[in-house]
């Protein structure tokens, strides 16, 4: 399911028009300025009951390897979102 597809199930689920589903998709999803990536970026994390639960975690700054060349490269810490399905979610998809 892609974008498109999403804001079209969720304008026929909640009988809403599909240009106010795609501006409360945007309002979740959106990299810049949705309300997933607001709160993921100020460290907090989201949690939906029965879902999962959205996070920022923190990678440790670590050697690697240019696959061309073999030349170890130092690579930067950085944050990366992380996502753990609950338990309701586990249950649907079993």
């Amino acid at each position: 399911m892609n974008k498109s597809e999403l804001v079209d199930a969720l304008a026929d689920r909640t009988g809403m028009t599909k240009a106010d589903a795609a501006r409360a998709v945007d309002a979740v999803f959106d990299t810049d300025g949705g309300i997933l990536a607001g709160v993921l970026a100020k460290g907090d994390r989201v949690q939906i009951t029965g879902f999962g639960t959205f996070e920022a975690k923190q990678r440790k700054a670590r050697t690697g390897r240019n696959p061309r060349t073999g030349e170890t490269i130092h690579i930067s810490a950085s944050k990366t979102p992380s996502f753990r399905a609950g338990k309701g979610l586990k249950d649907a998809i079993n």
